[in-house]
């Protein structure tokens, strides 16, 4: 059974593993992992840990299952101008775990921690049909395009 668990540096291993799943040079949305990040080092994963876990605005989880790192989810609350283009919560699923309905698990979870908000804006690319059918899944409604970003409202109470 998965969990939602926060940033470790147990997993540093498993998380490396799951990055290698996604192949070089792609981005693993839902783990906060900007470029300056170094964390293939042990010291540099802890750095990237320890901000992930302190930062002002955001809750970041990743979906564990048997000590594997499946992908990450990530609440952001600000700043505004950021939420207004990449949505309230980002999420990724590595390609080795992809539809297990994990996203789906993991979103709602996500949506039912935001009941601070009237409702969360979730993003997604024109054409990721998966992305799309898990954030209708979780009750979103289309609100739009931007560039190529569908936009969507769940409402969270």
């Amino acid at each position: 059974m998965p969990e939602l668990i926060a940033p470790t540096t147990r997993l540093h291993t498993a998380w490396l593993a799951a990055r290698a799943d996604w192949g070089p040079g792609v981005h693993e949305d839902g783990f906060g992992l900007r470029p300056e990040d170094e964390v293939d080092s042990p010291e540099g994963f802890a750095a990237w840990v320890a901000r992930l876990t302190a930062e002002p605005g955001s809750v970041c989880r990743w979906i564990v299952e048997d000590g594997q790192v499946l992908g990450g989810i990530a609440l952001r609350h600000g700043p505004e101008d950021y939420v207004r283009v990449f949505g309230h919560i980002g999420y990724g699923v590595r390609p080795s775990a992809r539809r297990r309905g994990l996203a789906t698990w993991a979103l709602g979870r996500m949506v039912a921690e935001a009941r601070d908000l009237e409702q969360v804006l979730v993003v997604c690319e024109d054409g990721n049909t998966a992305s799309m059918r898990t954030i209708e899944r979780n009750g979103g409604v289309f609100d739009g395009m931007y560039g190529t970003l569908r936009r969507y409202l769940i409402k969270t109470r």
